[in-house]
């Protein structure tokens, strides 16, 4: 009867509760393409990917349809580029479109690693690479990019977040007639993990193996079911049975992965297993906090509740998979959540409280668009913001912020897919260019002094 019972649980999972495996990422280590000559390098790159990923989105569809689990987004990452060592937007571009051509060849549905770490400091040619990421975000369509800030252990590179205002400004006046789009397709990081395989952050870390399959599982829909019919049941138990769900829907994720793995003959990685909401109905992270007990996401309690539901999710997962990984929690993205998207608009949900719940999820300030006159300062100074969370509080922390052209709060932009709609949401009007002016570091905390 038990074995029954769990089989019916998991249909109804697919069939009613959208789970989904979200993406399967193939890492890809880039490091022996890299040389002075880039023409040849980036062409190595090109090729290097195109041979790993050559049957990953077919060995995909076919576990997909086997196992009849649908794996939603097929995905690449590679080593950081910026290592590659080139000192001109020229050669930059090289990579960009390396990288771009490759996935477009392969079938993917995005590549990440046009990246660069920086937590510490940037060479000259990284100082090349940041002037060059608004270009390569302009002229690629299915290519993301990264910079790291911040760690824990090294502080904060003040020096490179006064300069993301305006290269996140720039890319949103390069892509201006697709609402910014290029903007959606860059993060700014504090503590980044090698091993995340959520876009737009995604990179091979040097750490990491010469081939590896990461899985990124979802589900909020599924939690929100579990838990909608506990009227009256205290929030211990509410948390025992998320962690419990979480258990089931990782035991799935990390089935499909190792499938996958074991048909490329590619190592399996990690499973990262974040509830990552997309715009469909029912499939909303925010709606989980409402079935807990609060109105709308962003009502006082939100940053409790959100705080509970991604540490039992972290703990299910735990209990079911010896390689959880990656960013692990919940997603709180704006426009990819139709339930957060009516919070902002109902005037429940402000770009504040949203900070305040960044401190307790996954990874920060995600899919946010903004009024298009904003700041470069004021972006600069929100990232700040977002990474001293992050390096504080030993957690990733991330922010993609979108300022869209010619919008101003109130308004609507739609990106579609995935990516969804959002309101433009207000920021503060008081301004910040004094303080990031200063540039320098923000020294390491002190409780970072460990070893």
């Amino acid at each position: 009867m038990t074995i029954y019972k769990d089989v019916l649980e998991t249909i109804n999972m697919l069939e009613r509760e959208n789970l989904d495996i979200r993406t399967t990422t193939l890492g890809i280590s880039l490091l022996d393409c890299f040389d002075r000559d880039h023409k040849k390098a980036s062409k190595a790159v090109y090729e290097r990917i195109t041979s790993l990923a050559e049957n990953l989105v077919a060995t995909a569809d076919s576990v997909a349809d086997d196992y009849g689990i649908e794996i939603v987004n097929k995905r690449i990452s590679v080593t950081p580029i910026a290592l590659a060592g080139a000192d001109n937007t020229e050669d930059w571009m090289l990579y960009a479109k390396a990288m771009d051509d490759a996935a477009k060849a392969v079938g993917v549905d995005i590549i990440g690693g046009f990246s660069a770490l920086v937590h510490k400091g940037a060479t000259a040619a990284e100082e090349a690479f940041i002037e060059a990421v608004p270009y390569a975000l302009a002229e690629t369509d299915n290519m993301c990019s990264s910079i790291n800030l911040g760690t824990t252990k090294s502080g904060i590179n003040m020096d490179a977040v006064m300069k993301m205002g305006g290269l996140i400004k720039k890319t949103a006046r390069l892509t201006k007639d697709n609402a910014s789009f290029g903007c959606a397709k860059f993060v700014a990081f504090a503590n980044a993990v090698e091993d995340n395989p959520f876009m737009a952050g995604a990179f091979h870390g040097v750490g990491e193996p010469d081939a590896v399959i990461n899985v990124g599982v979802s589900g909020p829909g599924v939690v929100k079911t579990a838990i909608s019919d506990m009227e009256g049941a205290s929030l211990d138990e509410v948390a025992e049975v998320i962690k419990q769900t979480a258990f089931k829907i990782t035991r799935a994720g990390q089935l499909i992965g190792r499938e996958v793995s074991s048909r490329l003959d590619i190592p399996f990685g990690i499973l990262d297993l974040s509830l990552a909401p997309t715009p469909a109905v029912g499939d909303s992270v925010a709606e989980i906090l409402e079935v807990m007990g609060l109105q709308r996401c962003g009502a006082h309690g939100s940053t409790a509740a959100l705080a509970m539901l991604t540490d039992a999710v972290k703990k299910g997962g735990i209990m079911a998979s010896g390689h959880v990984g990656g960013l692990s929690g919940a997603f709180i993205p704006v426009s990819e959540d139709e339930r957060m998207i009516r919070s902002v608009q109902e005037g429940c949900l402000t770009f504040d409280k949203l900070e305040a719940m960044t401190s307790v999820c996954s990874v920060g300030l995600d899919m946010i668009a903004i009024p298009g006159d904003t700041s470069e300062e004021t972006i600069s100074a929100i990232i700040a913001d977002e990474a001293a969370i992050g390096v504080i509080n030993n957690k990733t922390t991330a922010v993609r912020i979108i300022p869209v052209y010619g919008k101003t709060a109130g308004e609507i932009v739609d990106w579609g897919g995935l990516f969804g709609s959002a309101p433009i949401m207000e920021v503060n009007s008081f301004d910040s260019g004094r303080f990031i002016a200063r540039g320098g570091r923000i020294p390491a905390p002190v409780h970072s002094f460990k070893n």
